[in-house]
């Protein structure tokens, strides 16, 4: 490819400032000082800005910890969203969630510019289990569990697939309950609405895994940390 895009596709800069950096005679290719924005370069060439290696990698995988207040969108006029929290090297182009969790939903949330893993995961036909803790509002109980494993019939007829509920804590004196649950779909506020077919109300949502990719234990809210192809596979 060209070598501004190059560049350009590592967050060197935008195709415009990288002409700028090309013009001061900083960038190297195998060695040879390179000025033309057109020069073309192969990943396996030896590409330096200012002596520094610029190692080319195609696709980028960041496992993010989401807080509450953001959404799962690339931009958004009025709101603050999960691309906002990367830091500014790291937002490469066509970084973007892999599904989305509501504003007020916490947890993992995959953020990547690799458009065909983000198919494997999202599609359907895929099964890619999705588990999430919540509190919920009600006492779950095994009638509950039952019910979420047949398959709930939601209010506006939609039919869900059999889901796998477990209950980690009932309160009964306070008429809530802490629960784990696995879902293979990933409709539109579905847990919630889940609930509420039932006559409980989501208070808390957290998802702790996606697929056998799982929230690290000491990543924070609002944190994220880069996973390599070993992770991914």
């Amino acid at each position: 490819m060209r070598i501004d895009k190059y560049l350009a596709n590592m967050n060197i800069g935008s195709r415009k400032e990288v002409h700028s950096i090309l013009k001061q005679g900083v960038v190297t290719v195998n060695g040879e000082v390179v000025t033309v924005p057109k020069k073309q370069v192969k990943e396996t060439d030896e590409i330096a800005v200012n002596g520094n290696e610029i190692t080319y990698k195609k696709y980028h995988y960041f496992l993010l910890n989401k807080p509450k207040g953001v959404i799962s969108a690339t931009e958004d006029r009025s709101q603050r969203t999960v691309i906002s929290l990367l830091k500014a090297k790291d937002r490469y182009q066509n970084i973007a969630p892999v599904g989305r969790l509501d504003k007020d939903t916490t947890g993992l949330l995959l953020l990547t510019n690799d458009g065909p893993l983000a198919h494997e995961l999202l599609a359907p036909n895929k099964h890619v289990a999705k588990v999430y803790q919540a509190q919920i509002a009600g006492v779950a109980d095994q009638k509950t569990v039952e019910k979420f494993a047949q398959g709930l019939i939601l209010g506006d007829g939609t039919k869900l697939k059999s889901a796998k509920l477990k209950i980690l804590e009932q309160d009964q004196d306070n008429n809530l309950s802490r629960i784990e649950i696995e879902i293979q779909e990933g409709k539109y506020h579905q847990i919630k609405r889940m609930f509420g077919a039932v006559g409980m109300k989501v208070l808390e949502l957290d998802r702790i895994s996606m697929g056998k990719l799982h929230l690290p234990a000491d990543l924070k809210r609002g944190e994220y940390k880069e996973i390599g192809l070993a992770e991914i596979k």
